[in-house]
């Protein structure tokens, strides 16, 4: 056995691999001319690209935000109720949903968004005696109900807090395709104007 030659290999292999690693870590630190990364100058374009409508992006953030209501109406010692939408179904139907929020400093039932009905009453606090009317058609459409009378809208059960608000969801017969508009009323509530939308 030869030592003095095995570790005079071991020596130059050594000194390769450590070269070709220097080789490959300067080559992957490489970057343009400027000074900047591959990496920075293809993603550079983009704020110079935004800068000329900087404005316009920034007003149009907000109005989406807003957009998000069709119709907000304040009423019954601090209750206000927020109409989201108002589609169209393929089935005929009007499907209306939205938000309350009870700033009433109680608890809230909805006991007179039942409705008056003697049907309505057993689906409790409810938004059942909501309704459509159609200013152009002269028509009130009442809220749609399942064969055992029960609506087809939220129910709140065990009442809404002081401070919170709650989801609600309404369903009512389809007006005419004429009409694009319509008052979403409950209670006594301030009628709200929400124009309709195909679902």
């Amino acid at each position: 056995m030869d030592f003095p030659r095995t570790k005079k290999g071991r020596r130059a292999l050594s000194a390769v691999a450590v070269a070709t690693g220097l080789v490959l870590t300067v080559a992957g630190c490489g970057g343009s001319s400027d000074g900047q990364s591959d990496k920075g100058a293809a993603a550079s374009p983009a704020p110079a690209r935004s800068s000329g409508g900087t404005g316009q992006k920034q007003s149009q953030a907000p109005q989406t935000q807003t957009d998000a209501a069709l119709a907000e109406v304040k009423g019954e010692n601090g209750l206000t109720l927020t109409v989201t939408s108002a589609k169209r179904d393929n089935g005929g139907f009007v499907t209306v949903e939205g938000t309350v929020t009870n700033n009433t400093g109680t608890l809230w039932v909805a006991a007179d968004w039942r409705g008056d009905e003697r049907e309505l009453a057993s689906n409790g606090g409810s938004i059942a005696g909501a309704s459509l009317i159609d200013q152009k058609g002269k028509k009130k459409y009442l809220i749609l109900r399942d064969t055992s009378g029960r609506c087809l809208c939220t129910q709140f059960t065990g009442g809404v807090k002081a401070g919170a608000s709650a989801q609600w969801f309404a369903q009512f017969p389809a007006p005419p395709e004429g009409t694009d508009t319509v008052d979403f009323q409950v209670g006594a509530m301030p009628p709200a104007s929400v124009e309709l939308s195909q679902g």
